[in-house]
């Protein structure tokens, strides 16, 4: 098992410099990553991040008024974090916009008022708040099925999820087939989701993202695509730049992908919303 982790580390740190611009090295990098971390014990990974994970469940519906009732459903299955100590808030426009002006800039609040989806105000929002005061951000239509998000504060490690699309067969891998050791990476694309996200305040990865979403936002050419401005193609640049500059240094990740997302909680597809303008795809055409 350690001459995976050893082939992928050498993998990346042979990357030269600016080649997350490309989503086949990207895709590479995050593939390694895996590699990386299957069959180490995480009781072993090291801690460099002083910061703790708080217990906060953050979320965002951008109209509390016409929250359609199959998604407060899937809301409803997390409300018990709140007698594990968890401060569980969730946000709208209005009060989005409100926390950033309370909490980030005037770049900031020109940015978020320039995402003109929720699909993307959200993707934005969840930025700010986690660089801000860190915890775990769900999307609405999630729904809990048990108790392994303890694992997700375990340790202070930035945690996300890898995903994958085949892109031969047009769908997404099933995530237990991500980790698979002898799956061939060619014709598919390796990256991290921004559902969920675990961090301490003001990680690194986060903080880079929230700056270059905002910096693609300000720069206002035509309408910006939300996967590669907001969502999870802004997370996976800067995530492999960040995990190349750690591992050229010699210095241990301080970020882990998680594993079995899935068995945790699950999205529900079946909802209202996405048969109209709300659903992100139905409008921009992904």
């Amino acid at each position: 098992m350690q001459n995976y982790s050893d082939y992928a580390r050498q993998r990346i740190v042979a990357l030269q410099p600016g080649f997350e611009k490309s989503e086949a090295s990207r895709s590479t990098l995050i593939r390694d990553i895996v590699l990386m971390q299957i069959g180490i014990d995480p009781a072993c990974r090291s801690r460099n991040i002083p910061a703790v994970i708080p217990r906060n469940l953050i979320r965002f519906w951008h109209d509390h008024s016409a929250l359609p009732d199959d998604v407060a459903a899937c809301m409803s299955t997390w409300e018990r974090l709140g007698e594990q100590g968890f401060g569980v808030r969730t946000y709208d426009d209005d009060s989005a916009d409100r926390y950033i002006r309370d909490r980030q800039g005037e770049r900031e609040v020109t940015a978020f008022s320039r995402c003109a989806h929720p699909a993307m105000r959200s993707d934005y929002f969840r930025l700010c708040a986690l660089v801000t005061e860190g915890g775990l951000y769900v999307d609405c239509d999630d729904v809990l099925l048990n108790d392994g998000w303890t694992r997700l504060f375990e340790d202070d490690r930035l945690k996300l999820q890898p995903l994958c699309y085949d892109i031969p067969a047009g769908g997404m891998m099933q995530n237990s087939d991500i980790w698979q050791t002898d799956l061939p990476s060619g014709e598919r694309n390796f990256y991290v989701n921004n559902d969920p996200i675990a961090a301490p305040p003001g990680h690194p990865v986060l903080q880079h993202a929230l700056c270059r979403a905002t910096e693609l936002l300000l720069e206002g050419n035509g309408r910006p695509e939300i996967q590669a401005t907001t969502g999870p193609g802004n997370l996976t640049t800067v995530l492999a730049a960040h995990a190349h500059a750690l591992l050229l240094r010699g210095d241990p990740l301080d970020f882990s992908l998680i594993r079995d997302w899935d068995a945790i909680a699950e999205m529900r597809w079946d909802l209202s919303y996405r048969q109209d303008e709300r659903n992100w795809r139905n409008v921009y055409g992904c």
